[in-house]
């Protein structure tokens, strides 16, 4: 089973929905943040900058490095890197997104090759994110650590 993680505010409660840890500020991780939430229809997905307290710890408890350029995701499978993390995330949002899981099939190599090249030139494409940006308050209940 993978990672339960304390609730905020509530220590000794635990919760197993999946947590997104995403580059706070990374125009790109900000429009994935929205993009997976508007997508995620019961709304299953927490997210958590890799900056917060909770982030730290998670990495920590996993013994991965605090720098680490990648997205993260947290579920009942344990702690998921790079295109792998990419590619589950988009399993469990709404149809046409699933789909993409067939190329959980492709060598996880070239997956995390390919997903490295635009995560090294994210910020150039994409800019960075200038603060906090304005969230839906649905969404902004989704995110710990905030």
């Amino acid at each position: 089973m993978g990672e339960r993680l304390d609730s905020p505010g509530a220590p000794g409660r635990t919760q197993a929905a999946p947590l997104i840890l995403y580059d706070g500020g990374c125009g790109l991780c900000h429009r994935f943040v929205r993009f997976v939430a508007a997508r995620d229809p019961r709304a299953v997905h927490r997210f958590a900058s890799l900056e917060s307290a909770t982030a730290r710890a998670l990495l920590a408890r996993h013994a991965l490095p605090l720098g680490l350029d990648s997205a993260v995701l947290c579920d009942e499978r344990g702690l998921h890197v790079e295109s792998t993390a990419a590619l589950r995330i988009l399993r469990r949002l709404r149809f046409p997104w699933p789909l993409a899981a067939v190329l959980l099939l492709v060598p996880r190599a070239w997956r995390d090759r390919a997903y490295r090249m635009v995560a090294r030139r994210r910020l150039r494409w994409f800019g960075s994110a200038d603060g906090c940006p304005l969230l839906d308050p649905r969404l902004r209940k989704r995110i710990v650590d905030e």
